[in-house]
């Protein structure tokens, strides 16, 4: 009878190993572990993006998502940049995905004022076209935020139209990185995407006293409130300095 006992709990036990051995988050946290061992090993090297340098852990992340979009360790390493804490596909990587997938893309015009794009899915006939101009982004505020619209304009143009034009057709392909890193403009996020208002004191701390402001996570937007407002603090001298000089001789 203890023999039976002994080997029904083996048998379970081996059972159960190989339910676990079988279930897909099991195998995904294995990757992960494996995925870390080779990110430290490459963390200081020259094969890793400046913006991952030293980061075992977003090395770790950009190896796991450049497997599932389907590419191998070191190209996922160089075709995924981190912005400002949000991870984006290099747009030359971006088409070569969606093209490797059957879908096609074509550069129509490209110059420093306007790049037009046309895609279309495997199977179909239709065309589908986007155009970005250098105006249409200025008027989005991302030409002053990123210093390169103005070295590279037709580059920066194409790159927008890329990641529109991909996620129009394929967005399937896209799904672990669904933007272009060169569309990551600002504080981190593309245009279009869904921006958190941050909380303002008065709502934390409705009691305390104009100026009393909490610090906000570095790189996040403040709230924009009225000169007049006695919780308004400027956030950039360039643009208020008269103002910061007063916030700052009264604090």
């Amino acid at each position: 009878m203890t023999i039976d006992i002994h080997q029904q709990q083996s048998t379970d036990v081996a059972t159960t190993q190989q339910s676990f051995e079988g279930d897909a988050l099991v195998q995904w946290a294995m990757a992960a572990d494996r995925a870390y061992q080779i990110a430290t090993k490459l963390a200081n090297t020259s094969f890793v993006p400046q913006s991952m340098k030293g980061n075992a852990g977003n090395i770790t992340a950009a190896i796991l998502a450049g497997n599932e979009l389907g590419l191998p360790p070191m190209a996922a390493l160089r075709s995924i940049d981190v912005i400002q804490g949000t991870p984006g596909l290099r747009a030359h990587a971006m088409r070569g995905l969606v093209q490797s997938h059957g879908h096609q893309v074509q550069l129509i015009e490209s110059t420093s004022e306007k790049c037009v794009m046309r895609g279309r899915r495997k199977g179909d006939e239709d065309w589908q076209e986007v155009e970005w101009t250098f105006e249409r982004a200025r008027l989005l505020g991302v030409t002053e935020r990123n210093p390169q619209w103005k070295k590279q304009p037709q580059t920066m143009l194409e790159a927008r139209s890329t990641g529109n034009i991909c996620r129009l057709i394929a967005s399937d392909v896209l799904h672990a990185m669904p933007y272009a890193s060169e569309e990551l403009d600002g504080y981190g996020q593309a245009d279009g995407a869904m921006q958190v208002r941050p909380v303002t004191i008065r709502e934390l701390a409705p009691d305390a006293a104009p100026g009393e402001e909490q610090p906000q996570p570095e790189g996040e937007p403040r709230t924009e409130l009225p000169k007049d407002d006695p919780w308004y603090v400027p956030t950039d001298a360039a643009e208020d300095a008269e103002t910061l000089a007063e916030y700052e001789a009264q604090s």
